[in-house]
């Protein structure tokens, strides 16, 4: 009588290495395409209103000098007793021109403070000038020390800080008159209004 073959022995001892290359190709693979689904994610997120860890927390400890004459400078202490912005601005950053505009209108809505972002003082100066200062006050951060602490992406960046010093609110990127009108003022309102 003829003996039938082991059915397992030979289909297992092909399947081993098989399954070894199966497991080597497809767990990066896997990693790829969770990865490309990350990324496919957080592109199509608005990069202005990316979170920020200083939301709820009191402004950075900093003290900045104040631009070859145009005092004053800009110190965490400043921002205590009022609701203010700070708007993190450069003369070479293209969409600060942006914003700018909107800025100078709101002089006397709202306190106005400035970080001068590695800016040369003579061309910050100089761009102040030409296009209007709406600051109450501007510290120089020439060498971007003081925006790595308040988490700086890029500039403009803009930050709503109430009275007990605590940063509310921050954009990254130009702010628009509807960003001003449905986001910032209504928010800046409400914190006047507190105690």
């Amino acid at each position: 009588m003829k003996q039938s073959p082991e059915p397992h022995s030979s289909s297992t001892s092909l399947s081993t290495p098989r399954r070894r290359r199966a497991l080597v190709w497809s767990v990066p693979l896997i990693l790829f395409l969770g990865l490309a689904v990350m990324l496919g994610l957080g592109l199509r997120q608005d990069p202005s209103r990316l979170p920020s860890p200083l939301i709820g927390r009191q402004v950075p400890l900093f003290t900045l000098p104040a631009l070859d004459n145009r005092p004053p400078g800009l110190a965490s202490n400043d921002l205590i007793g009022e609701v203010s912005l700070v708007n993190v601005f450069a003369s070479w950053c293209v969409a600060c021109l942006q914003e700018h505009p909107l800025f100078m209108k709101l002089r006397g809505v709202v306190p106005i403070h400035g970080i001068n972002y590695k800016d040369a003082q003579s061309d910050a100066l100089a761009w102040l000038a030409e296009h209007g200062d709406p600051y109450t006050r501007i510290g120089a951060d020439l060498e971007g020390r003081v925006g790595i602490d308040w988490g700086v992406y890029g500039v403009p960046e803009t930050y709503v800080i109430d009275r007990s010093g605590t940063i509310r609110y921050k954009q990254i990127g130009p702010i628009s008159v509807s960003d001003w009108q449905e986001t910032l003022w209504p928010l800046i309102q409400e914190l006047q209004r507190e105690p």
